[in-house]
């Protein structure tokens, strides 16, 4: 092993190559990338993660986290987000394990715990935390269980709850928690959130929202801020420019086009937003991003 690899990083680079990689651990993923210039649209699911290597910025809306291998992220629904991967040194590429939540393991945990009752969580449903030896001991015994594959089916579960039970009794418990709990506010606002992923493309209709989640109008639009950092239109509108944004860059459409197919009445307001959102008009945006890929693989 490296000098400067500690055990996880080490495993996590044995097993994983350059993008996004799904390990055999269900429900458990490798990035490996590289520090960016700019900044790049992300969508986080139900997850928790913890960087190996490098650090991370990902702002909602205007506000503003940043992590990096002393502390973990637990994102309690999916999250459209700008993200900027950065590291003094750029001959170390960037390095982060993630693991989906699974509710109904969640629940089976907490359901073996002292009972603790808890008030509406009442903020963001995105949180940065201080990493735990535990919880660092825990994650590489799960991590290493990629060497021994044979192994996985039998250990790894047990491992994922030992995590999770390590997170639970955590400074977030209370919001893993509400991800555990059917039919609670965070519960509705994820079936919001689902609504509006299905539906990106279509015109906004809030009462289908309220239906979908079984909030009220008011409620769901209290809640859904609280959580997301967005209004449900807000959030649509992420969505379409995320979209479009990977329409641009996996064909030959053009940006009148991208903004039909993403549910735009206007190529013109598309244009302005898409500026907006990322810094450049969409054919520049997508010459930018073309050139900094070819650039990273030439050097």
């Amino acid at each position: 092993m490296s000098e400067h690899l500690t055990p996880h990083l080490d495993i996590a680079l044995r097993h994983a190559s350059s993008g996004f990689n799904v390990t055999p651990i269900p429900r458990l993923e490798i990035s490996v990338g590289q520090a960016t210039t700019g900044k790049a649209p992300c969508l986080y699911r139900s997850m928790i993660c913890f960087i190996l290597q490098g650090s991370k910025h990902v702002a909602v809306n205007d506000q503003r986290l940043s992590y990096d291998p002393a502390q973990y992220l637990i994102s309690a629904l999916d999250l459209p987000l700008i993200g900027q991967i950065s590291d003094e040194d750029k001959t170390r590429p960037y390095v982060a394990v993630s693991l989906d939540l699974d509710p109904a393991i969640l629940a089976d945990i907490a359901s073996s715990m002292p009972h603790v009752r808890d008030t509406d969580p009442g903020g963001l449903g995105i949180t940065i935390n201080p990493m735990t030896a535990p919880l660092r001991d825990t994650l590489l015994r799960l991590l290493s269980l990629l060497n021994t594959p044979a192994d996985i089916p039998v250990l790894a579960p047990m491992a994922e709850r030992e995590l999770l039970y390590r997170l639970l009794q955590g400074p977030q418990g209370r919001l893993l928690r509400q991800i555990a709990q059917p039919d609670g506010a965070l519960d509705r606002i994820r079936r919001a959130v689902a609504w509006i992923r299905d539906n990106y493309n279509a015109r906004l209709r809030i009462e289908a929202l309220c239906s979908a989640s079984g909030m009220s109008r008011a409620s769901l639009h209290r809640h859904f801020l609280a959580m997301t950092g967005l209004s449900p239109i807000q959030y649509q509108k992420q969505l379409r420019l995320q979209e479009a944004r990977q329409l641009l860059l996996g064909g030959d459409r053009n940006a009148s086009d991208v903004a039909f197919a993403v549910g735009y009445e206007s190529s013109s307001q598309f244009s302005r937003e898409y500026l907006r959102q990322f810094g450049a008009p969409p054919a520049r945006s997508v010459r930018q991003i073309r050139q900094a890929i070819s650039s990273s693989v030439l050097n």
